[in-house]
C-alpha cells in the first residue's frame, strides 16, 4: 500500500519550509526593506514641528515630547527640557556644527540611531532630534499586523493543502489498488474519479490498458489454439499415412508424396510465423525506410511461381517503370505480393490482374466477394477467409506495409476482390 504517512511528512516538511521562508522574509528581508520609507516618514515627522519651535523653546505648544529641540541664535543654543533624557551630548557646539552641515540625516550615538531635521534662516537655526524609537515601533506594529494577516492566511492555505493531500491520497491509493487488479475480472473495474485532471487521464489510461491487455490475451489465446490445430493437421496427416505404410495399407511412394506436400505445408507456416515474428522485433527500426525496391522482378517471379499451382486462371500484369520503386527490401515485397497471390490463387475464378501505375500496387482477381464481418478482420491472424481458411499470410502483409508506411484497402467489386496499396 502507499504509505500515506510519507506523504503527509512530505507537505509537514514543505509547510515549515514554507513558514521559515515567511518569517525569514518578514524578520530579515522586509524591515532592510521598508527601512528607507520609515526613514523618509521619520524625516517629515521631525520637520513639521519646527515652525513652532520659538527661542523659548519650553514655552512653544503642541511640541511632541518625544523629540528634542534645539534653538541656535546669535551663539546662544536653546535646548528643550526633554533634550538630556533623549540624547547625552558632551560638547554641545560640536554636535551643533556637526549637524548644521546638512538639512536632515542620521547618527549613531552609543547603541542607538538618531535621526534629525533642521530649519535654516539667515539669524537662526532650528534642530530637531529623536531616537530609532519611532521606527523601532512603527516596525513591530506594521510587523505585528502583516504576521496577523500571513499567519491566518497561513493556517487556512495549511488546512486546505492538508485536505487536497488526503484526497489525493485516497485517489493515488485507488489508483494503485486497480493496476493490482488489472488481471482480476472480478474487481469492479469502473472509473471512479470525477474531476477532468491528471489523474483521471491515468485512471482512463489504466482502463484503457487493461482493456488491451484482456484483448491481447484473449487474442493470444485464440492464436494459440488455431497455431496448435494448423501444426496439429498436416503432422496428423503424416502420421496417418506413415501408419497406413507400416502396415501395407499405403504403398511408399504415395505416403512419401504426402508426407513431403504435409512438410512443405509446415516450412510455410514456419517460415510465416518466424517472419510475423521478425517484424515484430523491428518495428522500431526505420533504416529499410531508406532502401528503394523496384518490384517488378518481384511481381515477375512470384507470377511465373503461382501460375504453375493454378494453370486455369490468366495472370495480367501491368507495371509503369517509372513509379516502380517502392520503399523496403526486396525480402519485404516479396513476402507482401507471395502472400496475396497466394490468397487470390484460393479464391480466383479465371483471372488475378496485377498493376502497378502512379506510386499504387492494384491487384484483382475475380473470386466472390468478402463477408463483411470477414473483411473487418481480415488482416487478424488466423481470421477465417471465405471458404474457412485461415493463416498469417494477410496479416504478415498489413504489418509490413504498415513498417514501410504504406496502407493496403480492400474493396468488394461487382465482379470480384481489389486490394490496393498506396
Amino acid at each position: 500500500m502507499i504509505n500515506a504517512n510519507k506523504l503527509r511528512d512530505q507537505i509537514f516538511i514543505l509547510l515549515i519550509i514554507i513558514i521559515t521562508i515567511i518569517i525569514i522574509s518578514l524578520g530579515y528581508i522586509l524591515p532592510r526593506t521598508l527601512l528607507p520609507i520609515y526613514e523618509k516618514n521619520i524625516y517629515y515627522y521631525l520637520k513639521q514641528p519646527l515652525n513652532l519651535v520659538e527661542n523659548d523653546i519650553n514655552s512653544s505648544v503642541d511640541l511632541d515630547t518625544e523629540v528634542a529641540y534645539l534653538y541656535v541664535e546669535n551663539d546662544t543654543i536653546v535646548a528643550s527640557e526633554n533634550f538630556d533624557d533623549i540624547i547625552e551630548i558632551d560638547n554641545l557646539y560640536e554636535f551643533i556644527s556637526r549637524l548644521s552641515m546638512n538639512d536632515y540625516g542620521k547618527f549613531k550615538s552609543g547603541k542607538k540611531t538618531y535621526y534629525y531635521n533642521t530649519s535654516k534662516t539667515a539669524r537662526s537655526l532650528k534642530i530637531a532630534i529623536t531616537d530609532d524609537s519611532y521606527i523601532v515601533s512603527m516596525r513591530k506594529n506594521i510587523l505585528e499586523a502583516i504576521l496577523l494577516v500571513v499567519g491566518v492566511t497561513y493556517i487556512i492555505v495549511a488546512i486546505l493543502l492538508i485536505l487536497w493531500s488526503n484526497n489525493l491520497i485516497k485517489k493515488i491509493r485507488k489508483l494503485k489498488e486497480r493496476v493490482e487488479n488489472i488481471n482480476n475480472d472480478n474487481y469492479d473495474h469502473c472509473i471512479t474519479l470525477k474531476e477532468d485532471d491528471e489523474l483521471y487521464a491515468i485512471d482512463s489510461a489504466i482502463e484503457s490498458m487493461r482493456i488491451y491487455l484482456k484483448e491481447q490475451e484473449e487474442y493470444k489465446n485464440q492464436m494459440y489454439q488455431n497455431i496448435s490445430h494448423d501444426f496439429k493437421t498436416p503432422i496428423t496427416v503424416m502420421k496417418s499415412y506413415l501408419e497406413a505404410c507400416e502396415d501395407g495399407i499405403e504403398s511408399t511412394d504415395k505416403t512419401l508424396q504426402i508426407v513431403k506436400e504435409q512438410l512443405n505445408k509446415l516450412e510455410i507456416k514456419v517460415h510465416s510465423l518466424l517472419y510475423l515474428n521478425k517484424i515484430n522485433y523491428i518495428k522500431d527500426k526505420t533504416d529499410f525506410l531508406n532502401v528503394l525496391c523496384d518490384i517488378t522482378p518481384v511481381v515477375n517471379t512470384a507470377v511465373d511461381k503461382f501460375k504453375m499451382a493454378r494453370p486455369d486462371v490468366l495472370f495480367k500484369v501491368s507495371i509503369d517503370k517509372k513509379s516502380s520503386k517502392f520503399r523496403g527490401s526486396s525480402d519485404m515485397w516479396e513476402a507482401i505480393i507471395d502472400n496475396i497471390i497466394s490468397n487470390f490463387i484460393r479464391y480466383a475464378d479465371k483471372e488475378i490482374t496485377i498493376t502497378v501505375k502512379n506510386g499504387k500496387i492494384t491487384l484483382f482477381n475475380d473470386g466472390p466477394n468478402i463477408d463483411k464481418n470477414v473483411l473487418n478482420n481480415i488482416f487478424t491472424p488466423y481470421e477465417k477467409g471465405v471458404k474457412g481458411e485461415f493463416g498469417l499470410g494477410l496479416s504478415i502483409v498489413k504489418k509490413t506495409l504498415h513498417l514501410l508506411n504504406y496502407d493496403i484497402n480492400i474493396k468488394n467489386e461487382k465482379n470480384g476482390v481489389r486490394f490496393t496499396i498506396v
